[in-house]
């Protein structure tokens, strides 16, 4: 099992930037591929960024350049910093974890933290 807990949502304005952290805990490991998805209210859940366990990096097209997904392994911690923030930015966020097993991969979500960009 994995836990993840996000920190850091919030309010601000457009133009704005915030950054959000995911602590993940339990069965845990540098080996995981992290990210970040959002769901905005009556849209599917969406790709924002992962990391690799090697760092490599992807991004959604609408947010490349002005998101930055890090990862401290040491603290057990992914990071989502977020410049340039828009109103259509506006979301709940989702940490998340790809688990490697013995079948494939497991996914683990946080609980989401709520991120409203205002006009």
């Amino acid at each position: 099992q994995v836990q993840l807990v996000e920190s850091g949502g919030g309010l601000v304005q457009a133009g704005g930037s915030l950054g959000l952290s995911c602590a993940y805990s339990g069965r845990t490991s540098s080996r995981n591929t992290m990210g970040w998805y959002r769901q905005a209210p009556g849209k599917q859940r969406e790709l924002v960024a992962t990391i690799s366990s090697g760092g490599s990096t992807n991004y959604a097209d609408s947010v490349m350049g002005r998101f930055t997904i890090t990862r401290d392994n040491a603290k057990n911690t992914v990071y989502l910093q977020m410049s340039s923030l828009q109103p259509e930015d506006t979301a709940v966020y989702y940490c998340n974890a790809k688990v490697p097993t013995v079948f494939g991969t497991t996914d683990y979500w946080g609980q989401g933290t709520q991120v409203t960009v205002s006009s």
